[in-house]
């Protein structure tokens, strides 16, 4: 139970919020300390790091955690260890059966108070393990089931780590994630995983596992990702019986990676239903036998399917063809019979293999010239006859047409409409016996083996019946910009042109839906996602070699190199492994499906020697901790003072030597904003908000050097950021003409003139037309003030409550999310640096005049520095409702965080409910409601707003706005697409129906926009009420400067 310090009002757990905490009583103004009680001991463990305001969750910083706790708890009885004694006794064990555990390990007794390296604790109990690539060896036994709290473990990419993993993993009925790729265990998967019902992530790849796959692996109900690819696993794909459990229970599985094994028998039909929902069918590379089961053409969400190199029989069942989301088809190397299949329906088709089969004679189908997506075909040692069709080689997409050893004969013509992707055209040992080129097509093209090669006498000296050399290079990461730099042997040269020791690993990409290994795009794109998306700098990624292997991977060789220093830290890799194995990176999609298998990491000083004992550490830890303590305390006096007078410098000269740096927002005098504002007269007010000061209340006690040396140190600290104020919004009008908003600090204090003009140089960096702007800016005679456009109807929060009067239709919402996520896009793909938001909700989203949707409060406490670009520290704000469940356990907002906030906009435009109403949860009431079958509504009309069923009278893409509502608040961050992919989805949503999509006004609705007002309101005027003082769920035009944990986005 959590409950508040003082007692007064109590917090419970409640399954109706994301967030698991119902608040009793939310009247207090007072920001009260929440406490997490132990389970079991009746005594306080681990205290949370956060605070409780208005319903929002504001996490603190280390050091005011550390300020708080000093006042709260001096003069009270310590609990002693942080760490439970059931985990410190499992990870003991642990590291006495390991080799090269971190050198933090050991070096106290308590894990999770000093914590140890990859150790994650909350409230005393150690909640996940990530050692990945650390060179790990030993075994994997049963003392990791003392670990009961466990809810992610990360073993990956440590060779060493071998032998059987202990079925005491079954015991962590906590488990969501579980990652053991790329080590080397050997034995059975224990049956025992299959109490693992909370088990969303199972990876297992690429080890020596033996034997079957358990049936018990069925029951894991919540399980997404299930990769057993690269073993040694033998027997068939269990299914379901009366008596036991199977794999086609697993309806929310996405993955089924079950290649390069040695599974044998048929794929029984009932693997697959219309409930699931996977897209990755993996089946390569094994012993498959009989027919391909038809039921796979009921798994609409399919988007690769491979089952190649088995040896299955019979015909491709034409039910395949319904399979209209697929991206690639991979059955070759089979033993399949009968017609070649229709492919007429797959339209996302890009990449289909059909190779080495014994399909029956007959010409090339029609959908050779049909599939628009279409990059790569591939149908060698077949039996297909007459001519090659003109029109595959006009697809717009096409870069392959690879059809050797066929039957074709008579003329070859390409035609004069070849695609400009084209990059080669292998036709060999056919019985092309005439050749018209008919076009100015300069890329391979491949003939040896037809007769025309040796009756043209034209061509027989060409290119086209000669052997080729491969036409051009496959793409390397260039270093010909360092010249002849070398470096020391066990040093490589980043693309930076320095030396350094770079975490090195091999690529392989399962169904990349391209085969050009030359395309610079393409492989830039790479580059580009993986240092973006794993925190790193430009240039710090190398790929070398890449090719296509014996299983037709993409397969390459990956270098990342550090962005300052030599070396990675511990912490790094730890982070950079786990991105690669859980799937969190994601890359360009052209690539598909991957996986990583990293090579051991040389940290700095990973040298032997003699270990000292923890109490030697401890002794001089705490010698040097009262040395530092010593020199803090004489020092401070001074420091202190010399920040006041500079306090006192910067009030009579704002921004002294460092103007800010500004691009498009002016400088404001305080009597001009005085003048357009009626002298801030209360008439032009329309609203207030606040930092969401901190308030710390002190308990006098014995400890009064304690209590003194803190009150220094806060003070300290407070000459270094901004005191919280709170803020009044005016509407004024510039003697332009141009109405703006206002936004002015309450008087009383004017710290934080750095984080001010901060403020100011990066929202006057940002510009798009769905992104709140700003105008301008005033700091003189003690005032701060931010000058933003003024959006004369007011928030989507009030449109959707009916405050403002105006009454969105359903194509009106459409362009509201368009808008809204254009605008979410650009700052996380084009902004510089990349901002998150880490608060959309409905009122952070303001609408013009037009309806045009404007995201606002962006606004960041710093800017990046130029040895930090490629991620921005933010702060963590964050609503009730709309905040990622995942932050909870990663304690980081990502764009994906902003992606989830998003998904509860767009429910919140469907139902125009708050996303927390009256104790339940918008989120969950879709997913319980939500009825695919039902066409019309999908089971959603009780819930969905009125005013869209009383305005609208075709609901278009219903169906398709809601799926993609709910891939954006899924649990998981690595099922949301991204916000440029929800962008392209909203697009096709509207241009599906007709819809210009170049202008995302909503007032270009079917009706005219004047009708849309039931009354003439204005969201600002004297006929509303005044925004609450204390409303923290009303936007009021600033990014603010909360104090509150910085967080680096991955």
């Amino acid at each position: 139970m959590i409950w508040r310090r003082d007692e007064e009002s109590r917090v419970m757990y409640d399954e109706a919020l994301p967030l698991n905490i119902r608040f009793k009583d939310s009247t207090s103004d007072r920001c009260t300390h929440a406490v997490v009680a132990g389970t079991g001991t009746g005594s306080e463990e681990r205290v949370s790091s956060f605070m409780l305001k208005h319903g929002e969750i504001v996490v603190m910083s280390p050091v005011e955690t550390l300020l708080l706790f000093a006042f709260f708890y001096a003069g009270q009885d310590t609990a002693g260890s942080f760490t439970d004694p059931r985990d410190s006794a499992a990870l003991e064990s642990l590291r006495n059966e390991w080799q090269n555990t971190p050198p933090s390990w050991g070096a106290s007794i308590d894990p999770c108070g000093t914590p140890w390296e990859g150790v994650a604790c909350i409230n005393s109990r150690v909640t996940a393990l990530r050692l990945s690539t650390m060179g790990l060896k030993g075994k994997l036994g049963g003392d990791i089931g003392g670990l009961t709290e466990l809810k992610s473990l990360d073993l990956s990419f440590n060779k060493d780590l071998t032998g059987s993993i202990s079925p005491a993993l079954g015991d962590l009925q906590n488990l969501s994630i579980l990652i053991l790729a790329g080590c080397g265990f050997s034995g059975s998967i224990p049956e025992q995983l299959g109490n693992l019902s909370n088990l969303s992530f199972l990876a297992l790849n690429s080890n020596n596992f033996t034997g079957t796959i358990p049936p018990s692996l069925g029951k894991l109900s919540n399980l997404y990702w299930l990769d057993l690819a690269d073993n040694q696993l033998t027997g068939s794909l269990p299914v379901s019986t009366s008596e036991t459990p199977g794999l086609d229970l697993l309806l929310k599985a996405k993955h089924f990676h079950f290649n390069k094994n040695q599974l044998s028998g048929s794929i029984s039909p009932k693997l697959f239903r219309s409930e699931m929902v996977l897209i990755h069918i993996l089946f390569d590379g094994n012993k498959f036998s009989g027919n391909i089961p038809p039921t796979l053409g009921l798994v609409k969400t399919l988007e690769v399917l491979r089952l190649d190199r088995n040896s299955l029989t019979g015909t491709v069942p034409s039910d395949l063809n319904n399979l209209t989301n697929i991206n690639e088809l991979n059955l070759a190397n089979n033993k399949l019979t009968g017609p070649l299949p229709n492919l007429t329906q797959m339209s996302s088709l890009n990449y289909v293999d059909l190779s080495n089969n014994s399909f029956d004679s007959s010409e090339a189908p029609e959908w050779f010239s049909n599939l628009q997506s279409l990059t790569t075909l591939i149908i060698e040692f077949g039996s297909m006859r007459g001519s090659v069709p003109q029109g595959v080689f006009s697809l717009p997409q096409i870069q392959q047409v690879k059809l050797k050893k066929n039957a074709f004969s008579d003329t070859f013509d390409m035609g004069d409409k070849v695609s400009e992707q084209l990059q080669l055209v292998d036709l060999q040992n056919n019985n092309i016996s005439h050749f018209t080129l008919g076009s100015r097509y300069t890329k391979t093209l491949m003939l040896i083996g037809n007769p025309v090669c040796s009756t043209d006498v034209t061509l027989s000296n060409t290119n086209y019946c000669q052997v080729q050399d491969q036409p051009v290079k496959p793409y390397s990461t260039s270093l010909a910009s360092c010249l002849s730099k070398s470096c020391s042997p066990d040093e490589k040269l980043s693309p930076r042109c320095e030396c350094a020791y770079p975490f090195e690993g091999t690529l392989y990409f399962r169904a990349p839906s391209f085969r050009e290994l030359s395309n610079v795009t393409l492989f830039h794109s790479l580059e580009m996602s993986l240092w973006k998306k794993l925190d790193l700098t430009p240039g710090s990624v190398s790929i070398q070699n890449p090719f296509f292997n014996v299983d037709d991977y993409l397969q390459m060789q990956l270098a990342l190199f550090p962005s300052d220093g030599e070396y990675f830290n511990r912490s790094d890799i730890q982070r950079i492994g786990f991105d690669l194995s859980n799937q969190t990176y994601k890359p360009p999609p052209e690539f598909g499906p991957f996986y990583f298998i990293a090579s051991p990491y040389g940290f700095a000083g990973t040298t032997k020697g003699t270990s000292i004992s923890p109490g030697v550490i401890i002794g001089v830890a705490i010698g040097c901790a009262f040395l530092v303590l010593g020199l803090i305390g004489v020092g401070i006096y001074a420091i202190w003072q010399k920040k006041r007078a500079e306090k006192a410098i910067g009030l009579s000269r704002p921004f002294g030597k460092c103007a800010p740096q500004l691009k498009g927002a002016r400088w404001f005098s305080y009597d001009e904003l005085k003048k357009c504002t009626n002298n801030f007269s209360m008439g032009n007010e329309v609203g207030s908000g606040g930092y969401g000061k901190v308030t710390v209340q002190t308990t006098f006690t014995a400890f009064l050097i304690v209590v003194l040396f803190f009150f220094c140190l806060y003070n300290l600290l407070q000459s270094h950021i901004i005191t919280h104020h709170s803020w009044q919004v005016y509407r004024g009008m510039l003697v332009d003409g141009q109405a703006v908003a206002i936004k002015r600090a309450q008087q009383g204090s004017m710290q934080g003139g750095l984080e001010f003009k901060t403020e100011i140089e990066l929202l006057s960096r940002v510009h798009h037309k769905n992104l709140l702007g700003l105008v301008g800016f005033c700091f003189e005679q003690g005032e701060q003030m931010l000058v933003y456009e003024f959006m004369p109807n007011g928030t989507l929060r009030d449109s959707l409550s009916g405050k403002s009067g105006i009454n969105l239709d359903w194509k009106r919402r459409l362009r509201i999310a368009l808008g809204s996520a254009r605008g979410l896009a650009y700052l996380h793909e084009l902004a510089n640096p990349p901002i998150i938001h880490r608060d959309v909700k409905s009122t952070n989203i303001l609408l013009d005049e037009h309806l045009n949707a404007k995201v606002a409060d962006f606004g960041l406490s710093k800017l990046v520095s130029d040895n930090e670009k490629g991620h921005v520290s933010t702060q963590v704000k964050g609503t009730l409702g709309y905040l990622d469940p995942e932050y909870y356990m990663t304690q980081q907002l990502t764009e994906k965080s902003d992606v989830y906030s998003f998904g509860v906009v767009m429910l919140e435009l469907l139902t125009g409910k708050l996303p927390i109403e009256k104790g339940k949860y918008v989120v969950r009431e879709v997913r319980m409601l939500m009825n695919k079958s039902e066409e019309e509504y999908y089971g959603l009309k009780q819930l969905m707003d009125a005013t869209i069923l009383n305005n609208t009278t075709t609901i278009i893409g219903l169906g398709r706005f809601l799926e993609l509502a709910m891939q954006c608040v899924e649990e998981s961050a690595v099922d949301r697409p991204t916000m440029s992919e929800v962008v392209k989805a909203i697009e096709s949503i509207l241009q599906n129906d007709g819809i210009n999509t170049n202008t995302t006004s909503a007032s270009s609705s079917a009706t005219d926009f004047g009708a849309s007002r039931t009354a003439h309101r204005h969201p600002y005027n004297d006929s509303i009420p005044k925004k609450d003082a204390h409303d923290s769920n009303s936007f009021d035009y600033s990014g603010g400067y909360t104090l509150s944990t910085k967080v680096e986005p991955k």
